[in-house]
Formats: C-alpha cells, sequence, structure tokens
C-alpha cells in the first residue's frame, strides 16, 4: 500500500475475566486476521489482556503481573503491524489501566488512562489510580527501558495517540493535547456498555472528536457477558475530519469482529467509506443483547440450558422467546455445533431439535389460576418448541396456609391477610422449580421486570428465585411493546394470546379481578415517575412539578408519586436480593451496579408531606 494510506483496523474481542488462555486466543485470531488483511494499525479493546470486570482482582500483584506475562508473549505475534492492547499495570502498589504499543515485535510504551469512568455502573477508582496528564516514566520491562505514562508515538508516516474509554468523555481529555501535537491518528481502546439508543451518542462522539482534532478516530469496544451483568456492543468505529468512515455491525454472536478501512492520512478525499449497516431500530438491537447476553451467559457459566417457570404473562414469555430466538441466531451466525458443545447432544443438526434440551418450561397452578394463562403458557412453550410441564401447587399452598393457621391460632381471610395469602402462592412454586433446575444443570431464570423492582410488587423467595434475572432492567412498557413487536416481526404468532391479557399476578381469587396497575398505578405513569425520581434523582415536590404539565388529575398523580416513593424505599432490601441482572437501558434499580440506596431510610418521610403542599 502506498506510504501515503495507511489499512487501519479495529477488533472487537469477547473477553472473559481471568480467562487467560481464552483472552489470549481471542487476541491472537485479531492479529492473524489483521496480518492476512495487511493492516498497518490494529487496536483492540481496554483491558482485553485480562477482562475488563476483574474488579478486586485488579488489586492484587499478580494479576498484573501475568498480563505483563502474556503481553510479553503476544510480542511475536505482532510482526508486520502495530498493535494496541489493553492491560492493568501495576506500578508502587497503584493498579493503573494501560494500553501497550507493539510494532513489528517491539513493545514501544504503554499509554495510562488518565480519567477514571465512576458514574452508573462504573467503579473504576475502586481499583485503578488515575495517572497524571504530561507525567512520563520510565520502566524497565523484558531487558529493555520502556516508556509509561502520557505519550504520543512517531509511527513510519504518522503520529499516534491514544485516549482509554473514558478519557474520551471529559472535558480536559488527552486530544486536547494530541489535537496542539497535530496527531494524525487518536485511538480509542474501550469498554463502554450498553445502554439501548447508546451507539448513536457514541457515533456522535467519535465524528466529532474525528472533526475537532482534524484527525483519524479509532474506535473499539469490547464485545459481550464479559463477566455476568454488563453487555458491550462491540462498536468499531473509524471516522476522519468529521466524516463516519465505518462502522461494524454491533452486538454479534462472533468472538471475534475485525473492521479494516483505509484511510489517506493527509487528504481525506481519498479516504475509503465503507456502507453503514448497523441496525440501531429499538427492538431489534433490545434483540440482539439479550440473546447476546444469554449466550454468553449460558456457555461461561458451563451451564446446558434454562429453566423458566412459565405463568402466561408477559415476562416469562418474553424470557422464553429470547432463548428460543437465541438458539435461532446462534445457528445462523455460529452454526450448531456451540449449542451440540452447550447441551452435550452429538447429533442436533437445528436449533428448533436443540429447543427441548436448552429451554424447560413449566406451569405452576394454583386455584387461582385461569384457564387464559394455562392455555397461553402451554400453547408458547409448544410453539417455539421447549420442554413443557404442568402441575399444580395448591396442595403445598393449603398445606402452608394450614400450618400457619395453627400456629396463630385463627383461619386466615383475604379481608384480613392479603399480602400473606398471596405470596406463600409464589414460594410455593420455588422448590420444585428450582429442582428440575437442579436436575438438569440449567440455569433458573426469575422474570422480574424493573417496573415490579422499583416498587418491591415481587415476592422474595417466590418469583424473584432465580439465579439470573434477564429482563430486570426493561421497564414494563418496554417488555409489553417488544412482545407486540416480536409478535408481528420475527413471527412469534404464538404470543397473540399473552398480548390479549391484561398483566396480572393471578394470586387473588379471580372474583376479586386482580390486574398489575391496579395494585400499582398505570406502567407508563410509573416509568415516567420512575425515570424523574431514580435515574433523575429528583425530590417528590419535583418529580411532580416536571409530570404535572400532562396530567390533568393533580390530586391522583400526587397519589401515585407518593405511592411510588414510599413503595420504593421499603422495598431497597429486597432489591438487595434479587438475582443478577443485565444493564440494557440508561439506568437499572440493580444496586450493585447502578442504583444504590439505603436499605433502612425515613423512606422520604419530609419530601412527602411538601409534596401536599406543592
Amino acid at each position: 500500500m502506498p506510504d501515503n494510506r495507511i489499512r487501519i483496523a479495529g477488533a472487537a474481542l469477547n473477553q472473559t475475566p481471568l480467562d487467560w488462555e481464552g483472552n489470549v486466543h481471542n487476541i491472537c485470531l485479531a492479529l492473524e486476521e489483521a496480518r492476512k488483511q495487511q493492516v498497518r494499525l490494529l487496536v483492540l479493546p481496554e483491558l482485553c489482556i485480562t477482562g475488563y470486570g476483574c474488579e478486586d482482582w485488579f488489586l492484587s500483584e499478580w494479576v498484573a503481573e501475568k498480563a505483563l506475562q502474556k503481553l510479553l508473549a503476544l510480542l511475536q505475534h505482532t510482526q508486520q503491524l502495530t498493535a494496541c492492547i489493553g492491560l492493568p499495570l501495576r506500578l508502587q502498589g497503584n493498579t493503573y489501566n494501560g494500553v501497550a504499543v507493539v510494532n513489528n515485535g517491539c513493545l514501544l510504551g504503554i499509554t495510562l488512562k488518565q480519567n477514571l469512568a465512576r458514574d452508573g455502573v462504573h467503579y473504576e477508582p475502586r481499583w485503578f489510580r488515575a495517572w497524571k496528564p504530561g507525567r512520563v516514566v520510565n520502566l524497565n520491562l523484558a531487558n529493555q527501558q520502556v516508556p509509561a505514562g502520557d505519550l504520543t508515538y512517531e509511527m513510519e508516516g504518522y503520529r499516534l495517540g491514544i485516549e482509554i474509554c473514558e478519557d474520551a468523555w471529559v472535558n480536559q481529555r488527552p486530544a486536547l493535547k494530541h489535537g496542539q501535537l497535530k496527531t494524525d491518528v487518536i485511538v480509542n481502546p474501550s469498554a463502554s456498555h450498553f445502554a439501548l439508543g447508546k451507539s448513536t451518542s457514541r457515533e456522535m462522539l467519535v465524528v466529532e472528536s474525528s472533526r475537532r482534532f482534524n484527525c483519524v478516530y479509532v474506535y473499539a469496544n469490547l464485545l459481550g457477558n464479559e463477566a455476568g451483568r454488563m453487555i458491550y456492543d462491540g462498536d468499531i468505529l473509524i471516522a476522519q475530519r468529521g466524516r463516519l468512515l465505518a462502522q461494524n455491525q454491533r452486538l454479534s454472536l462472533k468472538p471475534v469482529n475485525l473492521l479494516t478501512c483505509d484511510v489517506h492520512v493527509h487528504d481525506p478525499e481519498q479516504s475509503r467509506q465503507l456502507p453503514l449497516t448497523d441496525n440501531k431500530e429499538r427492538n431489534e438491537e433490545l434483540t440482539r443483547a439479550l440473546t447476546l447476553g444469554l449466550f454468553d451467559y449460558l456457555r461461561k457459566s458451563r451451564s446446558q440450558g434454562f429453566v423458566l417457570s412459565l405463568s402466561g404473562g408477559a415476562d416469562s414469555a418474553t424470557c422464553a422467546v429470547m432463548v428460543a430466538e437465541m438458539a435461532k441466531r446462534v445457528e445462523q451466525t455460529l452454526g450448531m455445533e456451540p449449542l451440540v458443545h452447550i447441551l452435550r447432544k452429538p447429533g442436533l443438526n437445528h436449533a428448533r431439535a436443540a429447543m427441548p434440551h436448552l429451554l424447560a418450561c413449566a406451569y405452576q397452578a394454583t386455584q387461582n389460576s385461569s384457564d387464559q394463562t394455562r392455555t397461553a403458557a402451554r400453547h408458547l412453550a409448544t410453539s417455539i418448541g421447549a420442554s413443557f410441564y404442568e402441575w399444580s401447587v395448591q396442595q403445598e399452598t393449603d398445606l402452608y396456609i394450614q400450618k400457619a393457621e395453627q400456629a396463630v391460632g385463627r383461619k386466615l381471610s383475604w379481608l384480613t391477610d392479603d399480602i400473606a395469602l398471596q405470596n406463600i402462592q409464589a414460594r410455593a412454586r420455588s422448590p420444585v422449580i428450582w429442582m428440575l433446575a437442579n436436575l438438569r444443570n440449567s440455569i433458573l431464570l426469575t422474570t422480574s421486570n424493573r417496573s415490579e423492582g422499583s416498587v418491591g410488587y415481587t415476592t422474595m423467595d417466590g418469583d424473584t428465585s432465580g439465579s439470573l434475572a434477564p429482563i430486570s432492567g426493561l421497564d414494563k412498557p418496554t417488555i409489553l411493546n417488544w412482545l407486540q413487536w416480536a409478535e408481528k416481526q420475527l413471527g412469534y404468532t404464538c404470543l397473540n394470546k399473552i398480548n390479549s391479557l391484561r398483566p396480572t399476578a393471578e394470586l387473588r381469587p379471580p372474583d376479586r379481578q386482580q390486574t398489575d396497575e391496579d395494585d400499582l398505578m398505570p406502567y407508563r405513569l410509573m416509568r415516567e415517575i420512575e425515570e424523574q425520581a431514580i435515574c433523575k434523582k429528583l425530590s417528590p415536590v419535583q418529580t411532580f412539578q416536571m409530570l404535572k404539565e400532562k396530567h390533568t388529575n393533580t390530586q391522583q398523580l400526587k397519589g401515585y408519586i407518593k405511592k411510588f416513593y414510599r413503595l420504593w424505599a421499603a422495598s431497597q432490601w429486597k432489591r438487595e436480593r434479587l438475582a443478577p441482572s443485565f444493564h440494557l437501558d440508561d439506568w437499572n434499580v440493580d444496586p450493585r451496579t447502578w442504583c444504590r440506596f439505603p436499605i433502612l431510610s425515613s423512606g422520604f418521610a419530609e419530601e412527602l408531606i411538601e409534596l401536599d403542599n406543592a
């Protein structure tokens, strides 16, 4: 290739924390493919040697030391190209987040991250020390002096600068210095978590950075459900002087994705612009994220499938269809070998044949269950090919009630013991569904959603019982909308019966006509309140001021706002015990990822009095 052009590539890698063999294997595949395609500069994701999600193990001495050993072993695989490889670096008792630049088998330097992500799902300052701008030190590595810190690199025909993920999202960013030095190419190795719609703002950042700093800007993100909760979309972006040249298709099931682009450093008109084919439609994006998350969680946990208590309602239906769609997309993208390996069932030749082994569903009835939900659950499970079981837990429920009545010396009734009588039905379902999961060596999915988590509309050790909560980061309106879309766009006509039902827990007698929204409030209004109260951290009065123009009945609105804040404060202990969940939206209510709140508090007592006077 002529000297005035550079073939640049970004690689999205599906890594796993502390999986040295697997992570290095993926890096080597990317290096090998880049060399085949005659790439001169390859950008790999942030902390790709160790994985981004090692958490407190970043504080150990040995993890960083082993990562450095793996880096030195990788040098022999970097012949004929330059590669940017992420790893932690331990210096004087502190851990730093670094990107090593290696060229033709030689380690040129290690750039260290200057700005640490500490909001939302990120807790980087717990593990890493921020590097001071302008500081450079020399390290003795492999019998040579290697610079580390705030670096730029003089390459053959261009000058290279590096920002590491969060570095690009702050005002005092390293690119300011790179721009002053007229750096030709700025690269950004990242581990930027997925959220619905986030890719658009990331794309704007990359394009604007390339324009502002008059450079080629290359972004390469981590891919997949790396450590259990966060999903990374594997976004690769290459822009030059305000023009997006290339973007890959995100959320791929392939473990290694490479995107190459030929750029002319000094004449953007001669740079090649590739077709932009990434799909940003919200429901399709959600489907790709959830199916990728489920597939990675399944294979990385070494489980052999999923088990689900299928109620005939929207939430469990979403989980079931997502598993079926996961199997279909794995077959389309990777073939049947991964599913055969996971299920340990040789001879499976298509996704439909795998479904009875991959997913087991059980409808667990009580006397309050309806024929409509029973029929809907059976029809859905058989339509997608899952194993389906049906049994009653009424006998167990009656036995628990009898024991309680003997203990307290009176009969229980719906007038005086409503919550206890509802909860025992949900809890009676837990032991046997867990047993089925154990027998199948499978992951038990719990089906709670974010709307329920916000207000505690869920039974601990009942419907929350499980080892993975794939949709607890989604609000109910998003789930209901997705089900309608999946019926029409993905062809799951078996959802028709479920989409025609109003959401209900079916825990009260039928004559009480229980629905979720009657118990709580309209779900769309709950989402509006949740956004103001939880995402934006507004007070009850501030939430009311934000919403009152859209709602004519202000007294009713105040009542719903009061109810939300009271239930939120009282339910924190429940959220502390929810199963691991995926982060899928701008925010979630999982205290181990996005939103922490005290278990014991005033319950917004004074603020709710102020709301009365607003």
